[in-house]
């Protein structure tokens, strides 16, 4: 179905069992904690299969002018030693598109691929890969951000919002305002640093290519595949049933699955590689850092009248992704009067793509923190400052919220949290020697819906079997989809079987921009929705009036056992979602409220994380134990932005110095020490036929800045430059601590 009009009462919502929405243990949880979920590297082949080894880049822009690769092919177990000599023409595309490997001497970025070695083992061909000799003749090349501003434009991508935004006169009702705040922000380049590193194993059968790979999006992916090996994309299949954590990292196709699958086919064996911790921070993707410039001018009364917001952030000149950093400015607050402007600098670096929340992960970090400044120039509680400026539509579109329930998610962490109990003057409040405060700040992220499709079958066994190419990326996705086949088909959860990761298998959006489980979940509801309709007929009932509960569908008086419908080749149906007129007509946001306490040592500035909670409104929770893991997690996320994560860049070379998880920090245990998420019940009729909202992104957005508001009212120290470590709070840190 295309979601062109609102949804009405379904069967989630009349006569259901109450599975959906229940804390569901995870139904994958013992394949992953007994080893029997085999993730990418981990799948064999025989003892044919090579093993393959990325050679990088030393240079961060030139040219090869030599590679001697002759010692590294004598080397004990060498197969293969492919370079720019011997590789393949291949297609080429933005990073979207394609992803052409050893096409030239050209070398764009530090880290790029410019050998890869096949041998017999893992280790004998890292051993030859340090034998192969690279010259390079170095050209100069921009890239830190800062470097590449005189030549920032507007990105020019197809299908992304547009970079500008205009309402009103931003200018004239700026510099007229009573109260005027013009700050800058900024934030840094981070890596996604999932715990499963990119690998891939590469198979040809015939002219068919099979990809065992970790890829979030796979029907994406498989495009990829075919328009960069020049192959017809029907002969292409990617495999990944397990995926240990994406973060946006593997949303598109990476060197390691081009690599092994040029490899594969000119050896004519299996190959497999996967990247190496220290290889995942320059040979994939980053999320780039940003410079944000925030205008707010309001009235005496806190009414927004002007609002502004500037961003510029990097990536290679041959890409047009940008971080959109100013898109929820566009609709979290009233405002008549509006400018968002997005600039793109090219740079030498490797290519910066999404990571988890792009957008909204980093320009809440500025934002939220404005509209803290700007509520201490007014004297105004921070959330009655909002209050006043929440909008009864859309700002700049000019159309409905499908919903919207961000105020009542201030108010009720609010009353949760103690706010009433916090001294709107820093620095007032003590323990020990610890400067406490507390800070708030809203949440929102888009909420998407993409085409998918699913197959679910019915066995004489009473086993409903389910298939799709989405994919589980630890978000709990076979265990959502296993819900909502029990619920429609009035099957206990363990007759549910669920079967994903596979090109094979009916096209799904993956697993990427929170649309996961709204997308792969409404087909799946309007694949039992048909199934429900078939078994009513063979049971001679009327679908509208059949109720399925107990493996059983029941009508007038009749009760019949679903297993005796449907014969011995079983039953099956097919469901299809895609986007309609309600994504234009409605703005669809997911919303939430973070509140943070922390605690400022008086003479280091150390900071450390007291307690943090998230109170959101994310439409019908599907599962109440997974999605409050998700909502955590981005809310863990959200303090390593604050106070840890950043990616240090060599501004000489283009080389990520800090390339590993020792000296890339990220939050532990000791830093997330009491963190909790509640849901506020919704139910989002314009959204999905399932009525829920993505919760994926969610918990990350908003929340560095409730901690950055929160260090600010503990000590003074207004710091503008993430992540806030302790040398940035020194400094600042006011006389009488």
């Amino acid at each position: 179905m295309e979601m062109n009009t609102p949804m009405g009462p379904n069967a989630l919502d009349v006569d259901a069992q109450g599975i959906v929405g229940k804390p569901l243990d995870r139904v994958d949880g013992r394949l992953k904690v007994t080893g029997g979920a085999r993730y990418a590297y981990e799948v064999e082949q025989g003892p044919t299969t090579a093993y393959g080894f990325v050679v990088e880049a030393s240079i961060g822009k030139g040219r090869i002018a030599s590679i001697d690769s002759r010692a590294a092919e004598r080397a004990s177990g060498v197969i293969l030693v492919l370079t720019y000599r011997n590789a393949p023409e291949q297609g080429v595309g933005n990073h979207h598109e394609a992803h052409p490997v050893l096409t030239g001497p050209e070398v764009s970025y530090y880290g790029q691929p410019v050998a890869f070695v096949v041998a017999e083992t893992f280790e004998q061909a890292r051993a030859a890969a340090y034998l192969v000799r690279v010259d390079y003749d170095r050209s100069p090349g921009k890239y830190a951000l800062r470097d590449g501003l005189d030549q920032a434009r507007a990105p020019q991508g197809e299908g992304a919002p547009p970079p500008d935004s205009a309402v009103g006169d931003f200018a004239s009702a700026f510099a007229a305002a009573p109260v005027r705040l013009d700050v800058t922000y900024t934030t840094p380049l981070q890596s996604h640093a999932m715990m499963e590193p990119h690998a891939t194993l590469a198979m040809w059968e015939g002219d068919s290519l099979i990809l065992h790979t970790s890829n979030q999006m796979l029907n994406q992916g498989r495009n990829a595949v075919a328009r960069t090996l020049k192959i017809p994309v029907e002969t292409v299949r990617l495999v990944s049933p397990f995926v240990g954590g994406g973060f946006g990292a593997k949303l598109w196709v990476n060197a390691d699955a081009i690599l092994a699958a040029i490899a594969a086919r000119q050896i004519k064996r299996p190959v497999k590689t996967a990247l190496t911790r220290q290889q995942v921070f320059q040979v994939t993707t980053h999320r780039s850092d940003t410079i944000q410039r925030i205008r707010l001018g309001a009235d005496r009364d806190g009414k927004i009248l002007a609002i502004g917001h500037d961003v510029f952030s990097g990536n290679l000149a041959s890409e047009q992704n940008y971080e959109g950093a100013a898109l929820q400015t566009r609709t979290l607050y009233a405002g008549a009067n509006r400018l968002t402007r997005h600039r793109l600098a090219p740079l030498d670096i490797p290519v910066a793509s999404s990571m988890r929340a792009p957008g909204e992960a980093t320009g809440l970090l500025a934002l939220e923190c404005a509209m803290d400044e700007l509520a201490e120039k007014l004297d105004l509680d921070p959330i009655e400052l909002r209050i006043r400026n929440e909008p009864t539509e859309d700002p700049e579109k000019h159309i409905p919220y499908s919903s919207r329930h961000l105020i009542p998610c201030f108010q009720e962490g609010a009353r949760h949290f103690g706010w009433d109990r916090r001294n709107p003057k820093p620095g007032q409040v003590r323990d020990g020697r610890w400067l406490v405060g507390i800070g708030l700040a809203g949440a929102t992220r888009g909420n998407g819906l993409q085409l998918s499709k699913a197959n679910v079958r019915l066995g004489s066994d009473g086993i409903a079997t389910v298939r799709m190419a989405m994919t589980d990326i630890g978000t709990g996705t076979y265990t959502i989809l296993t819900q909502i086949a029990a619920e429609m088909l009035g099957l206990p959860p363990e007759r549910i079987l669920v079967e994903l990761g596979d090109t094979n298998f009916p096209q799904a959006s993956g697993s990427g921009g929170s649309v996961g489980a709204a997308s792969a979940g409404s087909a799946l509801f309007e694949a039992c929705d048909t199934l429900r309709a078939k078994l009513a007929k063979i049971a001679g009932m009327d679908p509208n009036a059949a109720r399925f509960a107990g493996g059983r569908v029941e009508a007038a008086g009749q009760s019949k056992s679903l297993a005796s419908l449907v014969g011995a080749d079983g039953i099956d149906a097919d469901g299809e979602i895609r986007p309609g007129d309600t994504a234009r007509e409605f703005s669809q946001q997911a919303y939430g409220a973070h509140f943070a306490e922390v605690g400022v040592d008086m003479d280091t500035g150390e900071v450390r994380l007291r307690r943090m909670l998230g109170v959101f409104a994310a439409g019908r929770i599907l599962n109440e134990k997974t999605a409050r893991s998700q909502a955590i997690g981005g809310m863990i996320f959200g303090i390593g932005a604050a106070l840890e994560e950043a990616m240090i860049l060599d501004p000489r070379f283009g080389y990520f110095v800090n390339h590993d998880l020792a000296e890339y920090h990220v939050p532990v245990h000791a830093d997330a020490p009491d963190v909790n998420a509640i849901f506020l019940p919704e139910l989002d009729n314009k959204s999905n036929p399932l009525k829920s909202k993505g919760v994926g992104e969610l918990g990350i957005c908003g929340a560095g800045a409730s901690i950055a508001n929160a260090i600010y009212n503990a000590c003074g120290a207004r710091v503008r430059d993430y992540p806030i470590t302790l040398d940035k709070i020194l400094f600042a840190l006011p006389s009488q601590a």
